[in-house]
């Protein structure tokens, strides 16, 4: 079995979807897991990129029939955390507005990221290594301060943390461990980046959100496929197992098997 083919299976990407019996099945997913853990509802970073857009659909309709059908209330919570200034963050709220969201809340994370930051650059200086922590670090240290607000709002809420990650950031591992990859669940996990744009369309996502240049936002100027070197329509086509320019599938899975430890459970003995 080729590898191509290894890895297709491993993430569960179908090659054609039924969009609306996608939704159906994600929806029913989302509602199933709410009632057997006895919690209150959902919670969503709503970052103003597209696949939070879509979960929170998904989150949204979830609540809504689970709240009618149990004849109690069930909510979807989105959270907007940005880092001071988010230049988008009219897109956060347009995804809020589209999905009638009641229950959202903001936190800057900007004050607690750089807190920490700071504590390690102090650390290091200890270690007798003298500089700033470096770009990336500090990325990574947005995303984990994002997850830890997401915790601590949806313990004290009684709420399951959704993720938005999916088969096209698995590929290449383009997520933070125990960043935005620390979730209860995860509805997109078998959708690659094409078939989360069809189910947008589907949603009623703004379309100000679909059309924009995917982006983490972790640092000025940041755009996923700029990092990784590959389009998202090259990425979809590999996992939808057709044949892409031999040096982007190349790129591809040197990405997924240099970042297998992201898709495997802690390793103990």
């Amino acid at each position: 079995m080729s590898l191509q083919r290894q890895i297709i299976e491993a993430l569960g990407v179908q090659p054609v979807i039924d969009v609306d019996a996608e939704i159906r099945k994600r929806v029913d997913f989302l509602k199933r897991y709410v009632k057997d853990s006895g919690t209150s509802g959902l919670l969503i970073a709503i970052s103003g990129g597209l696949d939070s857009a879509v979960a929170a659909g998904l989150c949204k309709q979830a609540t809504d029939e689970l709240s009618q059908e149990e004849g109690k209330e069930y909510m979807t919570l989105g959270v907007f955390q940005p880092y001071g200034r988010q230049e988008d963050i009219e897109d956060s709220y347009a995804v809020a507005q589209a999905f009638d969201l009641i229950y959202k809340t903001e936190t800057n994370i900007e004050e607690a990221v750089d807190e920490i930051a700071l504590e390690v650059e102090h650390s290091l200086k200890g270690l007798g290594i003298h500089k700033h922590i470096s770009i990336p670090g500090k990325g990574n240290i947005k995303a984990r301060t994002r997850m830890v607000v997401q915790y601590a709002l949806a313990f004290e809420l009684n709420l399951i943390v959704v993720g938005t990650d999916h088969a096209s950031e698995a590929l290449t591992g383009f997520f933070t461990k125990y960043g935005d990859g620390a979730v209860d669940i995860n509805p997109l996990s078998s959708l690659n980046k094409r078939q989360i744009s069809q189910l947008a369309e589907k949603l009623g996502v703004p379309r100000s959100v679909i059309d924009k240049v995917p982006t983490a936002g972790l640092w000025e100027g940041q755009t996923d496929e700029k990092e990784l070197g590959v389009s998202y329509e090259d990425n979809s086509s590999y996992l939808e197992g057709k044949e892409i320019d031999p040096a982007s599938a190349e790129k591809l899975e040197k990405h997924y098997l240099r970042t297998k430890h992201k898709r495997e459970k802690i390793p103990g003995i």
